[in-house]
Parts: structure tokens; sequence; C-alpha cells
């Protein structure tokens, strides 16, 4: 049997840096990971490029039942401390929309650093692990995998959630997390597309590619980007970010004009029809297929010729328009799972549970999901600080 101080299930973001910060303070590390290769994830995050961090993280930017349990780690290890790192390593970055910083080069570099600081560190990773059962006694935590028996003090759990299967993501921190006694937040793809209606399908799918700057909100929660329309429904920045706050049965409210008044722009353009006006916007395949769809009864009229009450009609199909989704793509294209672990029943401090002495959760295991462009990324990092501060 191996003995090991801290013994880390899950070779992701988490994983890696609880790894990282617990070596560096003298514990013998070990990381288990079912993956053919570790930290998949980073690798193919930010088109290939990794949005790491993001220059403004605030706790408003994170869902969690409990709203205050992510403010401690966050504020404990921050983006500054993350970038402080990449720096050590000469990483080459930029910021591109809203503070989102991604590596010039390639995510690898954001691996490699990874790998190198646990190198350094003497955390040792073995890949391709079966975990086949794990015990709990006097002395710490059992467990039995295919590359035999274990003994550790401390075991972290960093397996992140349901998102994105192909890449290897299961339910396995889940079920370890059920067998102490924990409680699970009902999970949902998170950061996801979201699909036509079979009704809308046929009318949408051949301006496929298209992408627009609009305004989205549902629930109480708002947000401002691109739009892309795609032939299973719609996607973008904008989309991915709503659909975490988006529930079975709501109704999207989209704006594709939010810079604009569509009525005070016509009425200093008022001898030109609807067609005119929105191709001053819109593509003209775009254009064409609104107004075949919303607006054919005011073809070729000009303003003055249309009536208050389908004046509002029109205002209120471009400025409020009532999208009600099938469904989303789910996890296999979700970017994270939103639920998880039960934040009450973890030490926001320590990540130690509070039902399990020497159980630790970290990363995306967690109820806590963070919005899109490097939120969650820093949560994985900060949470697995923190926690590799009290292994």
């Amino acid at each position: 049997m191996k003995k090991v101080d801290v013994l880390i299930i899950g070779a992701g973001a988490a994983g890696l840096m609880s790894a990282i910060s617990a070596g560096k303070r003298g514990k013998k590390v070990q990381i288990l990971d079912y993956s053919n290769k570790v930290g998949k994830k980073i690798l193919m995050s930010g088109g290939g490029r990794c949005n790491f961090t993001n220059l403004a993280i605030e706790s408003d930017n994170y869902l969690c039942q409990n709203p205050h349990f992510h403010k401690s780690a966050l504020s404990r290890y921050t983006q500054w401390d993350f970038i402080e790192l990449v720096e050590k390593h000469t990483i080459a970055y930029h910021e591109k929309n809203n503070g989102e910083l991604f590596c010039v080069n390639k995510s690898r570099d954001i691996l490699t650093m990874l790998l190198d600081e646990c190198a350094e560190n003497a955390v040792d990773i073995k890949d391709k692990c079966n975990i086949e059962s794990i015990g709990k006694n006097d002395e710490g935590f059992l467990l039995s995998t295919s590359f035999g028996k274990w003994q550790c003090k401390s075991l972290v759990i960093a397996t992140g959630g349901l998102s994105i299967p192909k890449m290897g993501a299961t339910g396995f921190g889940y079920e370890i997390a059920k067998q102490f006694g924990h409680t699970i937040i009902q999970q949902n793809a998170a950061l996801v597309p979201f699909t036509w209606m079979e009704s809308m399908k046929n009318d949408f799918i051949e301006l496929s590619g298209t992408s627009i700057d609009v305004g989205v909100s549902c629930n109480k929660q708002s947000f401002r980007g691109f739009m892309l329309i795609t032939h299973r429904g719609i996607s973008g920045p904008v989309i991915l970010q709503i659909s975490s706050y988006w529930q079975q049965g709501d109704s999207v409210v989209i704006d594709l004009m939010p810079d604009i008044n569509v009525l005070e722009f016509w009425q200093e353009h008022e001898n030109k029809d609807i067609n005119w006006v929105l191709h001053q916007f819109f593509t003209k395949k775009l254009t064409e297929k609104l107004v075949s769809l919303w607006f054919a009864n005011f073809i070729g009229k000009k303003l003055v010729e249309i009536s208050k009450a389908n004046r509002e009609i029109i205002t209120n199909a471009l400025h409020q328009w009532q999208f009600k989704p099938n469904g989303t793509e789910g996890y296999r294209t979700a970017e994270v799972t939103k639920g998880g672990i039960n934040t009450e029943e973890v030490s926001s401090k320590t990540f130690e549970s509070k039902k399990c002495k020497g159980l630790f959760f970290i990363g995306e295991v967690l109820d806590v999901t963070g919005h899109l462009g490097g939120y969650n990324f820093q949560w994985a990092w900060s949470s697995g600080y923190c926690a590799g501060q009290y292994v």
C-alpha cells in the first residue's frame, strides 16, 4: 500500500492548483485521473488559447445557492495572484473583451506551467487510473485503484462536473459526495446554446452563421453581446451567459436593436419602408427573413401609413422578441455544470467537508458556477489554492 499526505482525484485546473498549493507546503501529494490525458478542458478552452481569468472578478459573476460561499476564496487567491504566476513563467497573454485574459500562444502554455509547478513541488500524477473503491478509517482514507491501494490523510475531490462528456466528464465526484453524506443541488447544463422549437427551425435555419449584437434578459438578469444563429438554435457569448439563468419553459427576451429605438430612427426617415430601415442595421438576408416572418403586412408602407397599434407591434417584435427555447444542447456542449455539491456542507475557508474530516471538494463539482469569460477558471485556481493550504 502506498501512503501519501494528500491524494487528489482529478487532474484538471482545480486539482493541479490544489496539488501545487499543498506541495509548496511540503506535503507529499499524489494526483489520480482516469482520463488518458491530464488537463483536457484547459487545452480546449478559449478556442485553444485558454481564457484563464478575468481582470474584473466579482462575487456577482457567480451563481450559488449560498451567495457568500465563494467570496472568501476569490479574495484570498485573486486573479492578480494567478496573473503573477503566469508572468513568472513568461507566458504571453492579452486582454480581449471585458477583461478576459487569453494566452497569445496556446492553452498548452497554461497546462505546461501547472505541470512544471507540480514537478517542482514533487507532485506525482498518474492518468488512466480507475478508482474502484474509497473507504475511511481512523488514519484517513483507503483507496483501491487500478494502480493498487493508496492511503492518504486528506482526500481532495476535483473531478469537475458533467459538462462535455467526450472530454471525460462524469458524475463520479457527486457519487463520492453522496457516499459521505452530502446532498447535491440539482445540476443543469450551463453556458450552453439554446435549441429551436420545431416550429421555428425551418424559419431560421437558412440564417445559420448570422451574428447579431443583441441584448438579452431572463429571470431579472440581462446581458449584452453577440448572438449567433445556428442550424440547431441560437448561441454566441450573450446566449451562453443568459442560459445559466434560464429554466425549462422560460422565454428569453431578445432586443435585436439595443442601441437604436427603431421608431425614432424611422421617424427621421419616414418616407422609407421597413425593408430599408432594417437593412441599415441587419444583413440583407436577415432583413428579408424578419420582414417575411413578422412584418409581411407592412411591406412597402411608409411610417406615416402605419397605425399606432401596428407601430407597437413592430417595436415589440424588434426590441422584445419573446424567444422560447425548446431546450439547450445539454452537457454535450455546455461549458460548465450549474448546481452540484451543496456548499452549506463545505467550509468556505478550507473546502473541507463538514460531514467527513479530511475530505475536500474544489472546483466545478461544487454548486458554484461562474459567468463566461474566465470566471470558472478563476474559481478553479482560487478554490484549489485555498484547499491546498489546509490539506
